[in-house]
């Protein structure tokens, strides 16, 4: 069995970049880390180290394992950025802060995007965005200026799981906002299309990552 990361090097998985994985420490902390399979070290300028997938596992296990218990909705943590995806009981307000939050997790994210397709492409999602769709598509509605539903779920977007594999449904009452939200979803690398509830009729958006 691997032997668990040591103080000095759970510090550093610990204060990893929430989005991107992006590590900072000694040259040999880090070292370390890619010798055991927690970090790699990017083969472009400037090469700098990320986390692995399992480096990101040690670091959600310990987040999850010494968080304190939470709403059933999705909730921003201090210090930890939490995309909006809509209908949260607890959520961050709206201002100037939250605005440079959603910047920073959205330039990123974009790096994030260059560092690890081989192209160096920022057009289109990456594996993170993949795995985490529903918070992957309400970061990039909130970033090009959308605004999230309120507990009562009415007045913005809701992003929500879908049965689909790489598929969110996306829910907004108004057809311009339905329009304007896949627009912004397009822009960011996303395909969409506007379905209707089988029962209901009510409209929605289904969106997936592009892959070309």
């Amino acid at each position: 069995m691997t032997r668990p990361p040591t103080a000095a090097q759970r510090r550093v998985i610990d204060t990893a970049d929430p989005v991107t994985g992006r590590l900072r420490g000694t040259e040999s902390q880090l070292a370390a880390l890619v010798k055991r399979g927690l970090a790699f070290r990017h083969p472009r300028p400037p090469h700098d180290h990320f986390l692995t997938p399992a480096g990101h596992r040690i670091r959600e296990t310990a987040a999850e394992a010494e968080a304190p218990p939470e709403p059933e909705a999705p909730a921003a943590t201090a210090g930890v950025f939490t995309a909006r995806v809509g209908g949260e009981e607890q959520a961050p307000k709206s201002g100037p802060a939250r605005a440079r939050e959603v910047h920073s997790a959205w330039q990123g994210l974009l790096e994030l995007r260059r560092m690890t397709h081989p192209d160096g492409s920022t057009e289109r999602p990456c594996g993170w965005e993949r795995t985490h769709l529903v918070q992957a598509a309400a970061l990039a509605l909130e970033a090009a200026g959308h605004r999230p539903a309120g507990p009562d779920g009415a007045d913005g977007y809701r992003v929500r799981a879908t049965p689909q594999p790489e598929a969110v449904a996306v829910h907004e009452p108004s057809a311009e906002e339905r329009r304007a939200c896949a627009a912004a979803l397009e822009r960011a690398g996303w395909q969409t299309g506007e379905y209707a509830e089988p029962r209901t009729g009510t409209r929605y958006l289904l969106a997936s990552p592009r892959r070309t």
